[in-house]
């Protein structure tokens, strides 16, 4: 089977090895403190961190998405952003950058001035319905992740009648959405810890594999998040062991790019499993 690739600025990046986002947080409010850069030397620190630790992506990312979070305005979002999109577009321009967007004018902002390459969007395109025509005139790969409701209210929505196969449906509607908009590469986010509870997270992951039936790449992001700490009844700050074990299932599950905090851990964790499977 071919492997998977990304259109990224005109370059075709392969998937056949799975590679690593590292989390560039760029908001004062972040679940996860030790995420958080906030002056333009810190972020200099955290983009050097990434790329040392050997990330592939740079996902930045000016609002906070954690349950129960309070929505910045547009101009206080890109506020925060700019200075992490300038330092990248002029001492880095040959990173692959994300931004982590639900606004349409703030992917648009950032991938026509700034070089960013890839929109994730936490939403689907239901909090802002310009996204989807935006990615699709932009042409760029769009993240497509599952939610219900929205980072305020998305915890009132864990209802289902049956996990998987809502979760399946809602990317198959999209999907096709998005391909009669002409966008070429989608990206599938299975939403870990939006609208879902404990349980329901775990049933996801236990359920990754079913996801290949779209043939699109996959991105899983458990990075430090309450799915661990509640299970385990630990900190965020205590999580990382815990979320390389969670990685590293999510690997065996077909995952092809994993959002992290700790870059290092998730490199080592996909040469682990890479060498693994050229015993198979």
């Amino acid at each position: 089977m071919a492997a998977l690739t990304l259109n990224i600025r005109g370059e075709l990046m392969s998937l056949e090895h799975p590679v690593v986002m590292g989390i560039l947080n760029v908001t004062p409010d972040s679940f996860y403190a030790a995420s958080r850069a906030e002056d333009e030397s810190a972020i200099r620190l955290r983009i050097e961190r990434i790329l040392h630790e050997g990330g592939t992506m740079v996902d930045v990312g000016g609002c906070s998405t954690r349950p129960g979070s309070t929505e910045p305005t547009m101009e206080e979002e890109w506020q925060r952003l700019l200075p992490a999109l300038e330092i990248l577009k002029s001492h880095y321009p040959e990173v692959t950058v994300s931004v982590d967007t639900y606004r349409a004018e703030i992917a648009k902002r950032s991938v026509e001035d700034y070089g960013v390459a890839i929109v994730n969007d936490i939403s689907g395109g239901m909090i802002d319905p310009k996204m989807f025509s935006t990615v699709a005139s932009l042409h760029v790969p769009y993240i497509l992740m599952h939610i219900k409701g929205t980072p305020a209210t998305m915890q009132q929505h864990c209802d289902y009648d049956d996990l998987m196969e809502e979760i399946l449906l809602y990317f198959a509607a999209k999907i096709r959405q998005l391909r009669q908009l002409g966008v070429n590469d989608i990206i599938l986010d299975p939403g870990f810890g939006f609208a879902k509870t404990l349980d329901q997270n775990y049933k996801l992951m236990a359920h990754l594999l079913e996801f290949s039936t779209f043939r699109l790449p996959l991105l899983v992001g458990i990075s430090r998040k309450s799915m661990i700490t509640r299970l385990l009844g630990i900190t965020a700050e205590e999580s990382l062991n815990a979320t390389t074990v969670l990685n590293t299932f999510a690997l065996l599950g077909g995952a092809d790019i994993l959002r992290v905090h700790d870059v290092k851990a998730a490199v080592e964790a996909v040469k682990i499993i890479e060498e693994l499977r050229k015993e198979q």
